[in-house]
């Protein structure tokens, strides 16, 4: 069947190689893609969110699948539209991806239905936000309700930080007008459990963890994300199933009660604090760069798979017993402001994955293309091994003006 991938990062580069794995599908188009990509799939110059013109796109070519990766797209309802007009798509329609797009409706839904979270209130006034603040305890989390591309989110320690943050929220409307989620501090190891989801019936995929800090030892600002690796030797079998149970399967339910089935990858940021696991967030999506660690242990076909939920089936999966860890190359600035267009070389030297998150080709060559650059990701049959070959692999890698973590997992070896 021909299929189609809507988005244009390291994530939609996951998707499109676990799909080309499949003899099932004959041919992949990516809209709009990127270099990467562009060596397994036919790149077509449609963004994410020209939802009519990928309609258009999928009726013109026989599109039989569709997988939605970015959020941007899910939010103008590329799903509503696609499932109008009889295509199968893979994703939650515009209504069931509140649970990423909005904070508010993500922590009213949980406080609903008993699932366990972190204390908070919601804010449109400064004054009222800034009040709550100075009552409660720092350091205290300040989150943006709404999508804000991994970066709506700053935990303040001090009342400077917050009072600043809580400016460029609702004052200076930094990710645009909107409201905002103050919550209580958790601590504990973050992780985060990606699940298939056809209304009430879910599938887990292996959990992973991603490293949110630009530097080592979680160090710097928040980041779309510079590195994950999974499995993790902290999370139990018993862990594993409270969480199934008590958050994945508990909010399924509660989507379908309320009237609002999801369908697609619902991610669960969850914590494993001294007081049981909690949720931090939901999203309507793939993680990114945890897809990148996650899918290439996928046995399954994908097209099975993506059909399945897409038909709100239940899918099944099978998964290698492989550790899998992934370095993000980051453009030298990022997430600040940082230049574009350095020639990278050394690519083809690599044995690992390489998924590529903003390159382009020009005069012939692989240039940065934004502030993630792509994640070089290794597997092996056990964590320190994988590790040691990305690391090693990385080397491989020639540009002036890329960085990366050089300590993704060590937690695990704690």
């Amino acid at each position: 069947m021909n299929v189609l991938v809507i988005g244009s990062g390291g994530r939609e580069h996951a998707i499109v190689e676990a799909l080309s794995r499949s003899s099932k599908a004959t041919k992949i188009y990516a809209a709009p893609g990127n270099a990467g990509i562009a060596e397994l799939a036919e790149c077509v110059a449609i963004k994410d969110t020209e939802v009519e013109k990928l309609v258009e796109f999928a009726k013109s070519h026989d599109v039989e699948l569709t997988v939605v990766g970015p959020e941007a797209a899910l939010a103008v309802g590329v799903v509503d539209r696609f499932r109008e007009e009889g295509l199968k798509i893979f994703g939650p329609t515009k209504a069931a991806a509140e649970i990423e797009a909005s904070k508010d409706f993500a922590k009213r839904l949980m406080v609903k239905y008993d699932v366990p979270t972190a204390a908070y209130a919601t804010f449109t006034d400064f004054e009222e936000a800034m009040a709550y603040v100075r009552k409660g305890s720092l350091p205290t989390v300040l989150k943006y309700d709404g999508l804000a591309a991994g970066k709506g989110v700053v935990i303040a320690e001090t009342m400077e930080e917050a009072e600043a943050t809580l400016r460029d929220m609702l004052l200076d409307t930094k990710f645009g007008e909107g409201r905002v989620v103050i919550e209580e501090f958790l601590t504990g190891e973050e992780f985060s459990l990606m699940c298939f989801v056809a209304g009430n019936k879910i599938c887990p995929m292996p959990v992973a963890q991603d490293h949110k800090r630009a530097y080592d030892n979680d160090e710097g600002p928040n980041t779309g994300g510079m590195g994950a690796y999974t499995e993790l030797p902290f999370i139990t079998p018993e862990d594993h199933a409270y969480a199934m149970e008590n958050i994945m399967q508990r909010v399924a339910d509660a989507m379908v009660a309320e009237g609002v089935p999801f369908t697609g990858v619902l991610y669960g940021g969850l914590m494993k604090t001294p007081n049981g696991i909690k949720v931090i967030e939901f999203n309507a999506r793939f993680g990114d760069p945890e897809t990148e660690v996650v899918l290439p242990r996928l046995k399954s076909d994908a097209v099975d798979v993506f059909m399945a939920v897409a038909n709100n089936e239940q899918p099944t999966t099978e998964w290698t017993d492989e550790a899998t860890l992934g370095i993000v190359l980051a453009s030298k600035g990022y997430p600040g402001s940082y230049d574009k267009g350095f020639v990278i070389r050394g690519t083809e030297r690599v044995d690992a994955k390489i998924y590529h998150m903003g390159t382009a080709r020009k005069d012939g060559e692989l240039v940065t293309a934004g502030g993630r650059v792509m994640i070089v990701v290794a597997s092996a049959p056990s964590l320190e091994e994988a590790l040691n070959k990305a690391r090693k692999e990385i080397a491989n890698i020639e540009c002036d003006n890329l960085f990366h973590r050089t300590d993704i997992g060590a937690k695990a070896f704690r």
